[in-house]
């Protein structure tokens, strides 16, 4: 991986968490960074992200751990195919299971073919992971109400799960999107090179001063 030359951080809103991302986007984006929650369960993960020149994404490594347990997954794109591998070590449903929540599943997916139309990952709680359709479909500068509907990658944390979904992004004019998927939505802020400062609910960018 190039070197990462720029340096985004953002604090979580929903949740006590951040994300720090180390990224080169001179052509398309590469990228790695940190994540950290306390919600359903402490835990720490880390990423790293490719695309093409075209800000499609080709290549996603996700590992998330907490106490006594570790989970990892890989999607990797070509020829209009994902494939996706996953590791686990010990027991993330014990821990949820623990605190009172229902179990994770499994990481990764028992059926790629499901992701084919994905050009995008989504990884959760990422504000990140946004740019990356905004980049792709050019809708940080996009004349307002121009929504492109667009299917994704979503990998869920902390169980990494990877689920297609439907996504709606639609411009606002300069520096705002609308997301939508299901029955939510959300503004978005951006900056002027198309990244997240402000995700109502989600999370805010802090920038040095």
């Amino acid at each position: 991986m190039p070197s990462m030359p720029k340096s985004l951080f953002w604090t979580r809103t929903d949740t006590a968490g951040a994300e720090h991302a180390l990224f080169d986007d001179g052509q398309g984006l590469a990228a790695r960074g940190t994540m950290l929650a306390v919600d359903p369960v402490p835990w720490t993960g880390r990423y790293q992200v490719s695309t093409d020149p075209a800000w499609a994404t080709t290549r996603v490594e996700v590992e998330v751990e907490g106490t006594g347990w570790l989970r990892s997954v890989r999607l990797e794109r070509a020829a209009d195919r994902w494939r996706v591998t996953t590791a686990e070590q010990g027991d993330l449903d014990g821990a949820l299971a623990a605190a009172g929540y229902a179990p994770a599943g499994l990481p990764g997916t028992d059926d790629p073919d499901r992701l084919a139309d994905a050009l995008d990952v989504d990884l959760g709680g990422s504000p990140l992971f946004n740019a990356l359709p905004v980049h792709r479909l050019g809708l940080a500068g996009a004349p307002a109400d121009r929504s492109h509907r667009i299917t994704v990658a979503w990998v869920l944390v902390p169980s990494l799960m990877v689920v297609a979904a439907e996504q709606v992004y639609t411009s606002l004019g300069p520096g705002r999107v609308r997301f939508a998927s299901d029955t939510y939505s959300a503004e978005v802020e951006l900056d002027g090179e198309g990244y997240v400062l402000r995700y109502p609910g989600l999370a805010e960018r802090i920038d040095p001063r």
